[in-house]
């Protein structure tokens, strides 16, 4: 299994741009240029979306997507590009302005934030804390304050009703889901992000020449499963898609929203799933770790599964009421996820007085 360097993005770039011994200024700039890449790789991702959702959309559902802007469609995406922000900029009246300028540069950002303890492979890692886990969730869920103030500051009912759904949602869905990633820092050990990559790459089960490595999706499959449906919640992708709910709400908490406001809030939306995708990675699938392929290939690999996930159920999945939402996340995911965390902390207790672990 390949694992990713355990030296940091921003000691690398130092090495290569020849700083030495770095003091605080080169370690600014060597960080901020390593920012920059990652920043720069995940927008691209992001725009890969607008044509990888419409073509994946309409093989799930028998269509024919787009097909004649370039070839196989590909320049939907700068043609998107040039028609979302050339479009006017309106703001409506009596909204709270403030509040509805900053709120999709905090859902935007908040995502971006997190892609900063996700380890690519290879060293490709801005930072790597000993509290990761626990901060990749902090800054995402920093996105439900973004999609509040969204939809209070438009002035609109439908917006305010689609910004109270998203707050409901994600309060019932955030705590399944750090209670399900609490299971694997049992297994692991620690709240470290590459600890946990690492515990991982040992092997499980060997069958001859085949290992089968320990992904904790693999030692703990109900937590995996609860974890996938909880961070489908939280990303806000059917069937958990009430705070947008287009057929109720117009199109909730975004309504009001035109032009660059648009662009940004979508591309937080989008960047929020590929960030959950990379929790997933990281905490269940290995990480970068992987045979043959560079981390980097098998860190992609993982996170665009995840987002193919979320187009198979945006597809094939109908919205649940907001009802039934609320319903399943307290009365369902939240006792199972307890249910989970115990039975984990029993069998961790039992399998580190055996000495297994």
């Amino acid at each position: 299994m390949l694992l990713q360097s355990q030296t940091p993005l921003p000691d690398a770039i130092g090495g290569l741009l020849g700083f030495g011994e770095m003091g605080p200024g080169e370690t600014f700039v060597a960080a901020f240029i390593g920012a920059a890449l990652i920043l720069t790789f995940m927008l691209t991702n992001a725009a890969l979306v607008i044509w990888a959702k419409r073509k994946i959309t309409a093989a799930f559902t028998d269509r024919v997507a787009v097909n004649r802007v370039g070839p196989a469609g590909l320049l939907i995406i700068p043609a998107d590009a040039v028609r979302l922000l050339s479009k006017e900029l309106i703001i409506p009246e009596n909204v709270d302005r403030p509040a509805f300028d900053v709120a999709p540069l905090v859902l935007a950002l908040s995502a971006l934030l997190g892609f900063a303890v996700i380890p690519f492979g290879n060293g490709l890692q801005i930072a790597d804390p000993e509290a990761g886990l626990a901060y990749l969730f902090a800054v995402a869920s920093i996105a439900s304050l973004g999609l509040v103030m969204a939809g209070y500051a438009s002035n609109n009912k439908y917006s305010f009703l689609g910004g109270l759904r998203a707050l409901a949602q994600n309060i019932a869905y955030e705590i399944p889901l750090v209670l399900t990633a609490a299971s694997v820092v049992l297994f692991a050990g620690s709240l470290q992000i590459s600890t946990i990559v690492a515990e991982q790459a040992q092997p499980l089960v060997s069958l001859g020449p085949v290992t089968i490595p320990q992904w904790y999706a693999f030692v703990n499959p109900f937590a995996f499963v609860l974890f996938l449906a909880a961070n489908m919640a939280e990303v806000g992708r059917n069937p958990f898609d009430v705070p947008e709910a287009p057929t109720e709400i117009v199109a909730g908490w975004q309504t009001e929203y035109s032009s660059v406001y648009f662009v940004l809030a979508y591309l937080g939306e989008f960047l929020h799933i590929f960030l959950g995708g990379a929790i997933v990675a990281v905490v269940f699938l290995g990480g970068p770790a992987g045979p043959v392929l560079p981390g980097i290939v098998w860190m992609l690999i993982k996170i665009w599964a995840v987002f193919l996930l979320t187009q198979w159920t945006r597809s094939a999945l109908p919205r649940v009421r907001i009802d039934q939402l609320i319903e399943i996340g307290w009365k369902g995911m939240l006792v199972l996820s307890f249910a989970n965390l115990l039975l984990t902390a029993v069998i961790v207790g039992v399998l580190a007085q055996g000495g297994v672990l």
